[in-house]
């Protein structure tokens, strides 16, 4: 088999990046014949589409990628097998998805999603996520790097360290969880809330809305943000770092971040919705906090991106859900738990890493991508 991987080449720490990136490598340990090349680049997919001959065409991406992904390789006879997320309403390409053999999914709420936006879903499979168990591994907080984390974000030797990493916090549940803190703060062990968040110019602003949140309530002194440019070998001492990681996701087709914590040995906060229900079991490796809010959508207006003409309108027969709100009350009580009970944390802690190395070690899914691909297109 001949596998050659499209996404963002090479790889940036981006989610997507990452996934792309680890399953290049498990194949590759697999001895499968895989390069990987940018999905945008048409000039360097042609060149490997020529020598190469990849059997396979695997497109990291969600429905929008499709002319990169599928189309393009379809145009030079080759098969594609785009691996996709959820990115809100799928609006379009519906004839040229539903044709493929196969399409490869995050979790089972992203099928779910594909299907509610009109494929059938018979040629859909999941896929989840790879998480490189190796690098993400439980560390002692006595470890020099881990220490120099903690110490560099303010947050002392004996105080619970609670995380939450993404491109925003607000999308990943920091509001929700900030709501929850202030709760519990007057009876809580002290504690340092931290929001790790990528610096772009929509994330200022939303971190000025959470820190002004956090002033409101009360709590300004305990939320630290902060905004650097990260890499991936920073990425499991900042995870190893904290106490328990939060992130009740208003949005979240896999949770990739909360599979890499979990490995790190971390009891996780999430939401009992969406990918979670893949890679989290609640009071196993994780509390899932009751969804209190889902947050519809009557209409929508597109543009070229979605293949249509700039301010293109779009009502539903009937409302969408387009996020989701996590009960504050189940948050503040599940981290009055674990941050009062340290064996609670262990426990959660080494669930979460057997849970992990069984499901969604890298090497694991790239031998279900193989199994995948013998099993539906008959290649080997």
């Amino acid at each position: 088999m001949k596998v050659l991987v499209l996404y963002d080449y090479p790889p940036s720490p981006a989610g997507l990046a990452t996934q792309g990136h680890l399953l290049h490598l498990g194949l590759e340990q697999a001895g499968v014949e895989v390069n990987s090349v940018h999905f945008e680049s048409a000039q360097e997919k042609e060149w490997y589409y020529r020598w190469f001959e990849p059997d396979i065409v695997l497109g990291v991406g969600y429905w929008g990628h499709t002319p990169f992904l599928v189309l393009h390789p379809q145009r030079y006879g080759v098969q594609p097998v785009p691996w996709l997320v959820a990115d809100g309403y799928m609006a379009n390409y519906h004839e040229i998805l539903e044709a493929l053999p196969l399409i490869l999914v995050t979790s089972k709420w992203v099928k779910n999603v594909y299907k509610r936006d009109g494929l059938t879903g018979d040629n859909i499979e999941v896929l989840p996520v790879g998480c490189d168990t190796d690098s993400f591994i439980p560390r002692d907080k006595n470890d020099p790097k881990v220490a120099a984390v903690r110490e560099a974000l303010g947050v002392a030797p004996d105080q619970i360290m609670i995380l939450t990493i993404g491109g925003d916090a607000t999308s990943k549940g920091a509001q929700e969880v900030m709501q929850a803190l202030a709760i519990n703060d007057t009876k809580a062990p002290d504690w340092k809330y931290v929001c790790k968040v990528w610096p772009q110019p929509r994330t200022e602003q939303q971190n000025l809305m959470d820190l002004q949140l956090a002033t409101q309530l009360g709590i300004e002194k305990n939320v630290v943000y902060t905004t650097n440019v990260i890499s991936r070998n920073f990425m499991p001492y900042l995870l190893a770092a904290c106490d328990i990681y939060a992130a009740p996701s208003r949005l979240e087709g896999f949770g990739m971040i909360q599979v890499e914590a979990a490995s790190c040995g971390k009891p996780v906060i999430g939401i009992e919705a969406m990918g979670m229900l893949d890679t989290m079991v609640h009071g196993e490796n994780a509390f899932l906090a009751s969804v209190a809010q889902e947050v519809r959508m009557r209409e929508t207006t597109l543009g070229d991106e979605s293949g249509y003409e700039p301010g293109h309108r779009v009502v539903f027969k009937r409302p969408r859900t387009v996020d989701y709100r996590a009960s504050v009350h189940d948050i503040a009580n599940y981290l009055m738990d674990l941050m009062t009970d340290a064996e609670l944390r262990k426990k959660m802690g080494r669930a979460g890493r057997k849970r992990a190395l069984e499901n969604y070690d890298y090497r694991i899914v790239a031998r279900k991508f193989i199994e995948l691909i013998s099993k539906k297109l008959d290649i080997s």
